[in-house]
């Protein structure tokens, strides 16, 4: 039986087994030109967007879901509603020039997820709201008023 465990190698994770190391791609390439350029003259690529992690509330009169994405702009995002599914992605890329005497140097910057959610019943998907403030994002689904909990009402017995 073989244990894998996850260990940290030039910010990604990879997983060693026995000795062995299966990176993931950017770590790859990492290694690669660390072993044929030496680290010292070799950025660090592991720059993309992990897959942020998303806390939805549920409250008497909606639905609050947050993710955490710092460094975007409000343009960046594309959230769409289609057949009761909420589904929200970023895609970024950015690319930046430098020349020095010597050579001239271009670093690609590019970054992706996709998160998709199917809506309750009792969510009214005309009145959606999204936010973005400060690296949060808030989506706040109302409920459709018939689905919305009702006060606690006291019953005298007669």
């Amino acid at each position: 039986m073989s244990n894998l465990v996850p260990t940290k190698k030039n910010g990604a994770l990879s997983h060693s087994n026995s000795g062995a190391t299966l990176l993931g791609f950017p770590s790859w390439i990492d290694e690669l030109f660390n072993k044929n350029f030496g680290s010292e003259f070799v950025p660090n690529f592991n720059t993309g967007m992990t897959l942020p992690s998303v806390n939805i509330k549920e409250n008497t009169d909606s639905y609050l879901v947050q993710m955490a994405i710092p460094g975007l702009k409000k343009s960046d995002f594309d959230i769409n509603l289609d057949n009761e599914v909420l589904t929200i992605s970023v895609e970024t890329q950015s690319e930046n020039l430098k020349e020095d005497e010597v050579y001239t140097r271009k670093e690609f910057e590019y970054a992706a997820f996709k998160r998709s959610f199917t809506l309750p019943e009792t969510a009214d998907t005309e009145k959606i709201n999204a936010k973005y403030t400060d690296g949060l994002l808030n989506i706040v689904i109302p409920k459709r008023e018939e689905a919305k909990r009702k006060p606690r009402k006291q019953i005298k017995v007669s």
